[in-house]
């Protein structure tokens, strides 16, 4: 749900998707409209199988917090996500008009758009679809505002075509030209006898529908056909295939994943170099408890039971240093959890844990042990007699 599809895609395609040609390759497609807001939200219009016959993240499917999903029958209904209705402050029977993406109003011809009504609130889904405000697909071309505006590509051709084949003089170009609404204007003279003379009750014409994108769901069933479907559609000049799962997948290993890595060996460095520091700061002290030391020998531990105390020492300091170090950090993320929920639409658990945490617990006592062996070993072999007649 960022920025806006480049073109459009005619409407019989998605119909040739879901119910003909494509059909066998395809478990699921869902038609998308985009180019409406409606208070910082994006305004999506689909139709109701969108929530009865898809799935997200590990295969949940989408469950109602508050009312029910709209119907196709009931053109004027909308569902909101769980942000969007926090945000818009919309609730269930509440009405709204969405706008254009440019935040403009869209009131055409004198006519006002018919309001969407709210009728279900999503559960939280932890996906960019809590942030999105969701209106039925009929209800989207019967709005009175609604204008198919001419891509850009469309516009040149409109052009090419009245140079090469329209007299300036052409009473025909007034109505061929670009930028004309051949879907809310069929003549001067049609549109003053009836001011909804492009039918605002049955809305855009079937013919002249358009859409910005559909969601293909492949059936796997028959797998050599989900494979070619792609390419079948891209050798075609309608529309383009995408697979989000793989683009997502390469930006992360080529540079989240990078971006981690080299996260992850700073952290490396850091815990090393915390390590040297107990280290040098354990074996600096023991010329100051040499003497702690000695006694202790004299009253009956033995070179084994001093070299355990420096190592559990170095063990406890480096086990407190990562307990406090995970405590702070997923604390942290516990902090910032909703506020990063209210900005991306994303939920983050402060309490998951990566594999690399995992053996952080291990890998310390390692680590402290490594660095405690030699002040541990330095205590192993204090002279007990030197050490205490040294001692003033």
């Amino acid at each position: 749900h960022l920025g806006e599809p480049t073109d459009t895609i005619p409407y019989s395609f998605y119909e040739k998707l879901a119910q003909e040609e494509f059909s066998p390759a395809v478990e699921a497609a869902i038609p998308i409209c985009t180019g409406h807001a409606y208070k910082g939200c994006q305004a999506i219009a689909t139709v109701p199988e969108m929530f009865d016959e898809l799935t997200y993240l590990d295969g949940r499917h989408y469950a109602f917090a508050e009312g029910r999903n709209f119907l196709s029958e009931n053109p004027f209904e909308a569902v909101l996500g769980s942000l969007a209705a926090r945000k818009t402050g919309l609730a269930v029977d509440d009405e709204f008009t969405p706008t254009g993406s440019s935040g403009g109003t869209e009131a055409h011809a004198g006519h006002e758009d018919k309001p969407f009504r709210v009728v279900g609130i999503l559960e939280h889904t932890g996906t960019p679809n809590d942030g999105v405000v969701f209106m039925n697909l009929e209800g989207f071309y019967r709005c009175a505002a609604h204008t198919q505006a001419p891509s850009f590509a469309q516009k040149l051709l409109s052009t090419s075509s009245e140079l090469d084949e329209t007299a300036p003089d052409d009473p025909k170009s007034d109505a061929d030209a670009p930028g004309h609404d051949a879907h809310a204007d069929h003549g001067n003279e049609d549109h003053a006898g009836n001011e909804d003379a492009h039918d605002h009750d049955h809305g855009v014409a079937h013919e002249d529908r358009r859409i910005s994108a559909v969601l293909v769901c492949t059936d796997w069933s028959q797998p050599e056909l989900a494979i070619v479907l792609p390419d079948v559609i891209n050798r075609g000049s309608v529309a383009q295939a995408v697979h989000p799962a793989r683009i997502i997948a390469e930006l992360f290993d080529g540079i989240v994943g990078n971006i981690q890595r080299l996260l992850l060996v700073l952290a490396v460095l850091v815990v090393v170099v915390a390590g040297i520091g107990i280290l040098v700061s354990i074996y600096n002290s023991m010329t100051e408890r040499r003497h702690e030391i000695a006694v202790m020998r004299a009253l009956g531990a033995d070179r084994f039971t001093v070299m355990a105390v420096i190592l559990t020492e170095s063990i406890l300091l480096s086990l407190g240093g990562g307990v406090i170090g995970l405590l702070l950090g997923h604390g942290l993320i516990g902090v910032l959890a909703p506020t990063i929920l209210e900005q991306t639409g994303v939920m983050v658990a402060p309490w998951e844990f990566k594999m690399v945490e995992l053996i952080l617990i291990p890998g310390l006592i390692f680590l402290a042990t490594l660095v405690g062996f030699l002040p541990a070993l330095s205590a192993y072999r204090t002279d007990v007699a030197k050490a205490l007649i040294a001692a003033p």
